[in-house]
């Protein structure tokens, strides 16, 4: 399947950042919007208690599931929002680490930010999502 999803990256604008600033979607897209991605497994236990980056995978994981369901997959993802419970920047770039990693070349717009507190007992990780897809 090809992605509807085009980024934008800019040559004027600093090239540090390990992502597209923008992207993209045709007016016919079906646009796709993901509850945050937790670490929770299929009990509702969080798992990866204490590990960022752990957590980050289990949120990568569920996130491809959602994604599946709605008809869609990673490639097809038009921004995230990546929100670590710490205000340890090492803690933030594990878990950053993890999702860049995981989306590759498809280097969609992202923010990342620490937060005091996430919903779940021991919850450090949580993804939010956008999608496009064309059908």
């Amino acid at each position: 399947m090809v992605s509807a999803v085009r980024l934008i990256r800019s040559a004027t604008l600093s090239s540090v950042a390990q992502y597209a600033y923008a992207a993209t979607a045709p007016a016919e897209a079906r646009l796709v919007f993901l509850a945050g991605s937790c670490p929770l497994d299929a009990d509702g236990r969080t798992v990866a208690v204490g590990d960022p980056a752990g957590q980050a995978a289990a949120c990568i994981a569920n996130l491809r599931q959602a994604l599946a369901d709605a008809g869609a997959e990673l490639t097809d993802v038009v921004s995230t929002r990546v929100l670590v419970a710490s205000s340890r920047q090492a803690d933030l770039l594990a878990a950053w680490e993890v999702v860049r990693d995981a989306f590759g070349d498809h280097d969609v717009p992202s923010t990342l930010m620490g937060v005091t507190v996430l919903g779940y007992d021991d919850q450090l990780v949580e993804i939010e999502a956008v999608a496009a897809v064309v059908d």
